[in-house]
């Protein structure tokens, strides 16, 4: 994720209505055409959600706003509000926490997901949804440790570094202990078989464990 990238995103919104507000008589742009507010209203929207996630409090002031009056057009200068405190929070530097937060809710889901499936007697799919959660956050530790994350191989090509490549790379550099190590070694077996079909080498309670290991791992080492 780039914060520039976001900011960039923020500022197009924001210069258009400011453009609004330049051709409008009235506070909250009443006077100009309800489409044209309407599109701008969905632009800032899609930018809060696309950055933030659904859950974060960006995301929940602009759903409490449409739940007190559902039509977008009429929320014009407020949810630009939203956008302009989000814009402002990010030049001041606290993308890192916004990021991890967003992180945090995603992984939530898949492990949300990979237990449902885990209590439905789905453990093989379970086992892999957990492992592929747990490489996704190696994977975004490793960027924000600003670890490399592709290897170039003697050919000029580039490949992602496997997962347990990343987990010793953390561990070496002081990202987590290496107890969590080796519990994450533990995990990506488990997770390896389930991709490879070797679904007698473990069992649903294993799996059972995986996920809220996995959770646990997340919530002490966010990224």
């Amino acid at each position: 994720m780039n914060a520039e990238m976001f900011e960039q995103q923020l500022d197009a919104v924001l210069k258009e209505f400011n453009a609004f507000s330049a051709k409008s008589e009235v506070s909250d742009l009443s006077d100009l055409p309800k489409v044209d507010r309407q599109a701008l209203v969905t632009k800032a929207i899609a930018a809060i959600h696309r950055i933030t996630g659904n859950n974060s409090i960006y995301a929940k002031e602009v759903d409490r706003l449409l739940k007190s009056l559902n039509q977008l057009h009429m929320h014009t200068t407020s949810i630009l509000g939203v956008v302009k405190a989000l814009r402002d929070d990010l030049k001041a530097g606290y993308f890192r926490s916004l990021v991890e937060l967003v992180h945090s809710d995603v992984f939530a889901d898949f492990l949300e997901m990979a237990e449902h499936l885990c209590e439905a007697a789905y453990k093989d799919a379970a086992a892999v949804v957990a492992g592929s959660t747990l490489e996704s956050h190696l994977r975004s530790l490793c960027q924000k440790a600003e670890i490399p994350v592709e290897i170039a191989k003697a050919d000029g090509s580039v490949v992602p570094k496997k997962a347990e490549a990343m987990n010793s790379d953390l561990a070496s550099g002081g990202t987590y202990t290496k107890l969590d190590q080796k519990s994450v070694t533990a995990w990506l077996d488990l997770r390896n078989k389930a991709a490879h079909g070797k679904y007698d080498e473990y069992s649903q309670e294993q799996v059972s464990v995986l996920v809220s290991g996995v959770r646990d791992f997340i919530v002490r080492n966010p990224a």
